[in-house]
């Protein structure tokens, strides 16, 4: 029996429930399907990835041996192209202090400065 394949619209033939003539079709229409789930999850780890990149470049410029957190005015960051609004977590100290991570940096904020810190430790 022949078919019509749904992406280049070439006949072919095969078994009853084939439904593409070839596998560069049958990833194409998949590809297609799930193509704005994905563009929405490659722009968020696009930006993931920049706010991480521009912590680790400004935690690198000021780290000192002694030190484990370093204060930037939060100009700095945003002329850099960080953006606030992503991060991969969370984390509240007891004394409510609030990080916020993108991956293994975190920051706080303290009114117009931010308080870089580096977790060592992120992935066992």
């Amino acid at each position: 029996m022949k078919r019509i394949c749904p992406v280049c619209h070439t006949e072919f033939e095969g078994r009853a429930d084939k439904k593409f003539c070839c596998d560069q079709c049958r990833n194409t229409y998949n590809n297609q399907l799930k193509q704005e789930t994905n563009n929405f999850s490659y722009k968020v780890n696009r930006v993931l990835k920049k706010n991480r990149q521009v912590l680790c470049d400004i935690y690198a410029k000021l780290e000192k041996p002694d030190k484990e957190r370093h204060s930037v005015q939060r100009e700095r960051l945003v002329k850099e192209g960080f953006k606030f609004d992503y991060m991969t977590n969370i984390y509240r100290t007891k004394t409510d202090k609030v990080y916020y991570y993108c991956y293994d940096y975190g920051y706080y904020v303290d009114n117009d400065f931010v308080v870089i810190v580096r977790k060592k430790d992120y992935v066992d």
